[in-house]
């Protein structure tokens, strides 16, 4: 059975996810951001006032590793933890005034990176792209 490493679908999602991570990072440095920072933080923009649980799901990320990421925004001043009003044992986040101030900055940067990524290609194929890679999560469950 012949098989080649370079032509594995995996290895290619592998490769291609570690190269845009990189080059997000990148683009983020001057900002102090990380990848999975931006992750959170684009979850807040969209809906605020989530737990640390639900953001862990949102991003796919195990809850220590999310506490983790929400410990560094908040000392950078961008988050805020609210306890929960009903349950007193959890807490929502919420962003701050810099963390609302950032983010057409970083958005700017995320979309000129996706339009350099998706060079030469239709936005009907970005979208079927998008609609395939969906499909495989799907089928790992």
């Amino acid at each position: 059975m012949d098989f080649r490493l370079e032509e594995s679908l995996g290895f290619i999602l592998n490769k291609t996810n570690t190269k845009l991570k990189n080059q997000l990072f990148q683009r983020f440095k001057e900002d102090d951001i990380t990848p999975e920072q931006w992750s959170v933080l684009t979850c807040l923009w969209q809906q605020e006032g989530i737990s640390p649980k639900e953001l862990a799901d949102l991003i796919y990320k195990d809850k220590p590793n999310t506490n983790r990421i929400l410990e560094k925004l908040q000392a950078k001043g961008l988050i805020l933890r609210k306890p929960h009003p009903i349950d007193r044992r959890a807490y929502q986040i919420y962003l701050t005034e810099l963390g609302w101030a950032i983010k057409d900055k970083l958005i700017a940067k995320v979309t000129q990176l996706q339009d350099e990524v998706t060079a030469g290609m239709e936005q009907a194929q970005v979208e079927e792209m998008k609609r395939l890679l969906n499909q495989m999560y799907a089928n790992l469950k």
